[in-house]
Parts: structure tokens; sequence; C-alpha cells
């Protein structure tokens, strides 16, 4: 794709508008967003990404908008991995609840301007060394594995060296100054958790992207793309977070069919570099394979997800939790961290990466 410097501009100002719209009314009422707002907010994202992904096939056509499509669906999918995660570092810090909705947002926000950073210097290395796809391919194999032997592992979370490096480096204080990131401690200047709390996101997220940024190369090597599919996947996280917080134990086949979409992407990188060296019995899958092997994948997954906990619950007797009426909290208190049900949380993606 030959994309104009305007329009990459025009996109920047986009994303950037909509995120300043969203940090302005969480500034303006910090507080647990209801059910029926997150569930408002979360399908506007889904409907400002499914027609950005018509507006390309209208004007580049079917094969890129079937790229972006893929590498979305691809990037949402992690990014709801990743939930779970947040969950746990929400409950590390024993952040306030009224101010979760903050720590989201800027650390989505570090987190999309990382992966901006990161995405640029991939494509220039992708469009130089063509052998990075065989890395590439070789290391999502590798995550996949791990996905599946991890699963019986206890999940938890470790600071990785980004955060280690600031708490040394920097005085911090004890306790939350509300929503401040600074306070004066004793004369001297310190920051406050709060500001640790979104570095640990942030660069949590980062640590996600050495798998998540290689899986959509393998779907595209447009970077308009590339970058596009992951800013829509990170847009909305943060109502995500309270709209399904509660539900991730649910999922407990979700590392499973993710597992089988990285291992999927990752055979297809392989395949698809051989072809382009000269390989004769190496394919190249069409986009629309791709995309019929991602949405089947997760969507088996989570069905069977949603039916094996509820066969759980019933069998255990456990009455099913409540949903938040309408106007009401999404979640009172502190989200919990998710009990692992038998077959593992969702989460488990974070253990290959959360040390750094």
């Amino acid at each position: 794709m030959n994309i104009p410097t305007w329009v990459w501009l025009v996109t920047i100002a986009g994303f950037g508008f909509v995120l300043a719209v969203d940090f302005y009314l969480v500034a303006r009422n910090p507080r647990n967003p209801s059910f029926r707002e997150c569930t408002w907010w979360v399908t506007f994202y889904v409907l400002l990404a499914v027609a950005f992904g018509v507006g390309l096939l209208a004007v580049a056509g079917p094969a890129y908008g079937g790229e972006f499509f893929a590498g979305w669906i691809t990037e949402y999918s992690l990014s709801v991995d990743n939930l779970f995660v947040f969950l746990l570092i929400m409950s590390r810090f024993s952040v306030p609840e009224r101010y979760r909705q903050k720590v989201l947002l800027i650390g989505i926000v570090l987190a999309l301007v990382m992966r901006g950073i990161f995405i640029a210097a991939g494509a220039e290395a992708v469009a130089r060394f063509d052998w990075l796809f065989y890395l590439f391919g070789a290391f999502l194999i590798y995550t996949a594995w791990k996905l599946i032997g991890h699963e019986d592992e206890e999940a938890e979370f470790s600071e990785n060296i980004a955060l280690r490096t600031v708490r040394r480096v920097v005085p911090t204080t004890e306790s939350y100054h509300g929503s401040a990131l600074t306070a004066m401690v004793n004369g001297r200047r310190a920051v406050t958790p709060m500001l640790i709390v979104m570095v640990a996101i942030g660069t949590t997220d980062l640590l996600f992207a050495l798998d998540s940024i290689p899986a959509i190369f393998g779907l595209t090597k447009e970077p308009y793309l590339v970058f596009t599919a992951n800013a829509f996947a990170l847009m909305g996280l943060r109502q995500l977070f309270f709209l399904i917080g509660g539900l991730l134990d649910r999922l407990i086949y979700l590392s499973k069919g993710l597992s089988i979409v990285l291992a999927f992407i990752g055979v297809k990188l392989v395949l698809e570099a051989l072809h382009h060296d000269g390989v004769s019995w190496a394919p190249e899958v069409p986009i629309m394979v791709s995309l019929g092997v991602i949405v089947g994948t997760l969507a088996v997954t989570t069905v069977a997800s949603l039916m094996a906990s509820r066969k759980g619950r019933r069998d255990s007797g456990a009455p099913a939790a409540p949903a938040a009426p309408e106007g009401e909290p999404a979640a009172s208190g502190a989200p919990a961290v998710p009990v692992a049900p038998e077959g593992g949380p969702a989460g488990k993606r974070s253990e290959a990466h959360a040390d750094g």
C-alpha cells in the first residue's frame, strides 16, 4: 500500500481525538463505569473498527480489507488475554477503585505509543531482512507450545526490568495521594504508586507485543494495517476490562485457542518465506483462509469455554453470578483476581513474558 503522509497524520489524529475524549470523560468523573456504559463503549469501538475495515474493503480491495480484519481480530483476542494480567496488576498494587479507569487509559496510551515505535522498527527490519520471517514463525510456534506447556501452572505477575528500574532509581511513596503521579514527602519530590502501576501496565503490554506484533506481521506486511489493527485492538480495552473482568475465569479454553492461532500464523510465516525463496512445494496461504481459521478457532474455543464453565457450575451447585443491572457498576469493589477453573485461566500467555 502506498499511504500518503497526510493519511497517516489524519489517522493518528483521529485515534488521538478519540482517546482525548475518553480521557476527558474519565478525568471528569473518576469511578467504576456502569455495565450499560461499558457495553455501549465497547460496541462503539468494535463498530468503529468494522467501519474502518469496510472502508478499506471499498477503497483498497478485499485483500487489504481481509488482512486488516484478520490482524484486528487476532490482536483483539490477544488483548482480551492481557486483561487477566491487568487484573493481577490492579490487585498487586491495590489500586483504588475510582482511579482504575485512569490507570488503564494512560497505560493503554503508553502501550500504543511504544507499539507504534516497535511497529516502525519491525516494518523497517522486515523490509530489509527476509530471513526474519523464519525467526518470527519459529518464535510464534514456540510461544504456542509454551502456552500449552504452562496451562497447569499458577499465574502470577512478576515485575519486569523497566518497572524494577523505576522502583530502584526513582524515590517512591508508600501510599497513593489521590490520582497524583508525584507528591512531596519530607521535602522531597517522589512518584506515587499511581505512576508505578501505569508503567507496569504499559510495559507489560509492550512485552505482550513480542508475540502479537510478529503474529500480525504474519498476516500483513503493511505497516499501516499493522498499526491500525493494534490501535483498534487497544482502544476500548479500558471498558472491556470492566465489562468482562469477572468473566475471564470462564474462558478456560482461550489459551488453547490462542495457541492454535499463533501456531497457525507461525507455520504460515515459514511456508510463505519458503515460497518466496523458491521452494516449489511451499504454498502461500490466502488471507481469507487465515481469517477463517482465526475466527473459527476463537469461536469454537469461546463457546466450548462457556459451555464447560456452565456445566462445572451446575455440577458443583454454585449459582451463576448475576448480571449487573443497567445503571449499576459493572463490578462492585475491586475486581477479584479470577480463580483458575480446571483447564487454567485465560491469561497464561503472560507467563512467557512477565519477567521481561
